[in-house]
Formats: C-alpha cells, sequence, structure tokens
C-alpha cells in the first residue's frame, strides 16, 4: 500500500521550520489569506519576544484560521518539550467538534525538526494526522552573505533564554538538520540578490544534505498554497532516513528516534479513587511513563471516573454514565517510549488496588 493510500482520512500537517528572521511567519500569513476555503488550525512555537507571531497572525483577518484556531506553545523549543507540550495540544485539538482541514505546525527557529515529525508516530496520533510534508525556509540573503540566518547573535541569545533546550547544535548544524528534514525547500528574500548570488545560495543548500527535497525561490514568502499543502509525503513514515547531527555520536553511530509504545492495564473498581491517584503519580515518575489515559469504576458512582496524565500532571472528573448493560471496570491506556519495561510498569499499577 502506498503512503498516500494509508493515510487517506487523516488531517494533514504541514510542518514549516527555518532560522529566526527567514521569513517563516510572513509565509503563514500569506498562506492563510489564500487557503482557498480549507480551515486551518496553526501552532505556533516561540519563545523569548512571546505572543509576537501569534498576534501578527491573529491580525490577518483570514477566515481560514481564527483567533480559535490559534494556539501558542511558549514553554521551550517544541523538539524538547513534545510530551509535555506539543503532544496534549494535538489530543486537544482532535477532540473539537469542528476539526481542521489541515495543520500548520510553525516552529521556533532552534528546533530540530526531527523529534517532533517522529511524535506523529504517537499512538493517539498517528491513526488520525500525517504529516503532509516539511517546509525550510531559507534567508536566501543570509546565506549568499555567508551566515546561515541574519542575525547569529540573536539565535544565540534565544538559546541562552529557553531553559527547556536539550540540544546545543552549533547553528552549522540546525541549519544542516532543517534541510535533512525538508520535502521543500524555500529559498526566500531572492529579491534581496543577484542571479549569481542565488546560484551560489542554491549551490551551498544543496551541498548541506545528501537528500534533494524540491527547491523553489520566493520573495516576501509569496507561496501559494497549493504549492505549500498538497504535498502529501506522510514524512512520519520516512524519519529514520531523515536522521540529525544530534542523533549522531562521536564515532558517527546512529541513534534511534524514540518510538512510542502502548499498552491497557485492566483492573477492577476502585474504592478510593484520590489514593489511587497520589499513588499513580508515583508509579508514573519512576517508571518514566509519558502519558497515561483512561476510565475508572467508582462504587456507589453512576458515572465512571475519567483519568488524564501527562507526565505527573493528572486530572480527573466524571464525564459520563455508565451505559445500561456496560460492564464496569477500570481500563487504563499507558503510553511510554519503547524501551518501557511494560511488565514493570503493569505490576506496579495492579498493585495500587
Amino acid at each position: 500500500m502506498t503512503t498516500a493510500r494509508a493515510n487517506q482520512g487523516k488531517i494533514p500537517a504541514t510542518v514549516i521550520t527555518g532560522f529566526l528572521g527567514a521569513g517563516k511567519t510572513t509565509m503563514i500569513r500569506n498562506l492563510l489569506q489564500n487557503a482557498d476555503g480549507k480551515r486551518i488550525a496553526l501552532i505556533i512555537n516561540e519563545f523569548g519576544d512571546l505572543g509576537v507571531d501569534g498576534d501578527v497572525l491573529k491580525g490577518c483577518g483570514a477566515e481560514a484560521c481564527t483567533e480559535d484556531d490559534i494556539i501558542e506553545l511558549t514553554n521551550g523549543c517544541i523538539c524538547c518539550t513534545v510530551a509535555d507540550d506539543f503532544i496534549p495540544t494535538m489530543t486537544k485539538l482532535l477532540e473539537r467538534e469542528n476539526r481542521p482541514d489541515h495543520i500548520i505546525i510553525e516552529t521556533s527557529g532552534l528546533a530540530l525538526p526531527q523529534p517532533l515529525i517522529a511524535a506523529f508516530n504517537w499512538p493517539d496520533i498517528r491513526s488520525e494526522v500525517t504529516v503532509d510534508g516539511v517546509v525550510t525556509v531559507v534567508d536566501s540573503a543570509a546565506v549568499a552573505a555567508g551566515r546561515f540566518a541574519d542575525d547569529h547573535d540573536k539565535v544565540d541569545a534565544l538559546r541562552v533564554e529557553d531553559d527547556n533546550l536539550d540540544h546545543e547544535s552549533p547553528i552549522e548544524e540546525l541549519f544542516e538538520d532543517q534541510l535533512t528534514a525538508a520535502d521543500l525547500i524555500v529559498l526566500n528574500k531572492t529579491d534581496l540578490i543577484d542571479a549569481s548570488g542565488l546560484k551560489a545560495v542554491r549551490d551551498e543548500v544543496s551541498s548541506r544534505t545528501s537528500r534533494k527535497p524540491t527547491m523553489i525561490e520566493a520573495k516576501n514568502g509569496e507561496v501559494a498554497a497549493a504549492i505549500l499543502l498538497g504535498l502529501g509525503v506522510g514524512t512520519e513514515s520516512d524519519i529514520a532516513n531523515r536522521k540529525s547531527h544530534h542523533e549522531m555520536d562521536e564515532a558517527g553511530e546512529e541513534h534511534d528516534h524514540d518510538e512510542f509504545d502502548s499498552f491497557v492495564v485492566e483492573l477492577g473498581s476502585i474504592a478510593d479513587p484520590s489514593a489511587f491517584i497520589d499513588r499513580l503519580k508515583g508509579v508514573i515518575a519512576e517508571h518514566d511513563v509519558l502519558r497515561l489515559k483512561g476510565f475508572a469504576d467508582v462504587p456507589g458512582k453512576p458515572m465512571r471516573l475519567l483519568i488524564q496524565a501527562v507526565g505527573a500532571r493528572i486530572d480527573q472528573y466524571y464525564d459520563r454514565a455508565w451505559g445500561a448493560g456496560e460492564k464496569r471496570g477500570t481500563r487504563l491506556v499507558v503510553i511510554g517510549l519503547h524501551d518501557m519495561d511494560e511488565a514493570a510498569v503493569r505490576a506496579a499499577i495492579t498493585a495500587l488496588v
């Protein structure tokens, strides 16, 4: 089965990456104003000058993307806060009654695209969403001048400000990682350089990645929606071919991207839900459980107790009445990295009852 056929029915998501000043926000603004009737949800990852990109895009007046459709993640570099920030945001987005036709994710200039792409293989997401394509925006004028970003000092300052950043890749390596992840490279600001400068930029960009994604030219971020959307790549299935520098050790050995496993724990009734939740936090912390969700049967209660955990943060509330003839019980889905000790986690949760 081809990737395109396998992804039919899933919501397509486009990841837009590139250094600070490359023109990502301008390009997205143009896209939203010319979205051909598509309902678009936009996730913006920024920090430092909080709210700047969001305010710019909220003010564009595009019917395709209302203020409610714009979500800002301001807890640091998105590739370092996938489990705590991005995954819950995507889950809530998918739970909406009016789901979007397309999701656009604008990463910060420091983000490694690879961990974000890998997150689309998360059990809750992979059946609902596919990465339509990764678009990397390049500041052509900066590259022509021998730089990777217009202001290297500002990029480095943002790196220092982000407490959650767990990678310290040199700017040159980040540039190459963004190109390596791309399905489409947009050489922006081509109006600021001449023909010979543009050729030099093309040669430089091509030399930075062994993959040869499509490369187009643009000025003022003006790229048609028909070009940016509908690539139909399913990039999450090709993530193993887009390794970043961060995934290589000094000996040049490759490390696999984190992959996620899930399993179900079924229990009987929970007589004391408050105590159960408190002890469950300890199990989550001890075994590095990334996500836990499900419902519990509380004796004497006509409704089931919904349990949602992201890391050590657990939400609980009674969501609906048990149906007539519905078998009562407790059923929890546990999600963690592929090397999680399922037997140990299962035993620890079972012992709480």
